[in-house]
């Protein structure tokens, strides 16, 4: 029985991934990169994110990078949530389950979006801002004394299933995300899942 669940944010709970795609290649743009396809990012997007940018810009700091990235997603196109994850996490939060979210993206902007996709008093704790999720997936582990047999981490990268078998906690990748399936399958995850029935399956 899955009791406590550290959820990743962007791709995960929001759909997110072209207007992504278009801030990085505004960003690219910035620093004179050529733009990618949404095939190529898929297959090469990971985390800590300076992973990925520094494979395009290998001199790019991540204060650089923040300062346009900033600039860069205040004119992006807007993002809602994947169809039935919102109902899915209202209905483990009427169960009893505990739920975090860890996140790379601005506090700012998570509230803001939080609160948009009506999911204000839900999470037990939003962390922001987290560019290597390892240490803070532990943190919230301890902090709130989840039993690591009864706790999962969700996402849509490898990296927050390294993070996972790092703290001991199952992992789970979501396919509808940033990264493609043969790649979260590298990482070796508990489960993969292709849909939200199939992830509501295993969290049930």
């Amino acid at each position: 029985m899955i009791r406590n669940i550290i959820f990743d944010w962007s791709g995960v709970i929001k759909d997110c991934v072209n207007s992504q795609l278009w801030v990085i290649n505004k960003m690219f743009s910035e620093f004179g990169v050529s733009d990618i396809s949404l095939e190529e990012f898929k297959k090469k997007w990971r985390q800590p994110y300076m992973k990925f940018y520094n494979e395009f810009i290998p001199e790019l700091t991540l204060e650089e990078e923040q300062i346009v990235y900033k600039k860069v997603i205040s004119k992006s196109p807007k993002s809602s949530y994947y169809p039935g994850i919102v109902n899915l996490i209202k209905d483990l939060k009427s169960k009893g389950v505990r739920m975090v979210v860890i996140s790379s993206d601005f506090s700012e902007n998570l509230k803001e979006e939080i609160n948009n996709f009506n999911l204000n008093n839900i999470f037990i704790d939003v962390i922001s801002d987290s560019h290597d999720k390892t240490d803070d997936v532990i943190n919230v582990i301890n902090k709130y004394k989840f039993d690591k047999e009864d706790t999962i981490i969700i996402g849509d990268s490898n990296h927050e299933v390294e993070a996972g078998k790092k703290a001991g906690i199952k992992t789970l990748s979501v396919t509808w995300g940033f990264t493609d399936r043969d790649k979260l399958s590298i990482s070796n995850p508990d489960f993969i899942v292709n849909s939200i029935e199939e992830l509501k399956t295993v969290l049930h």
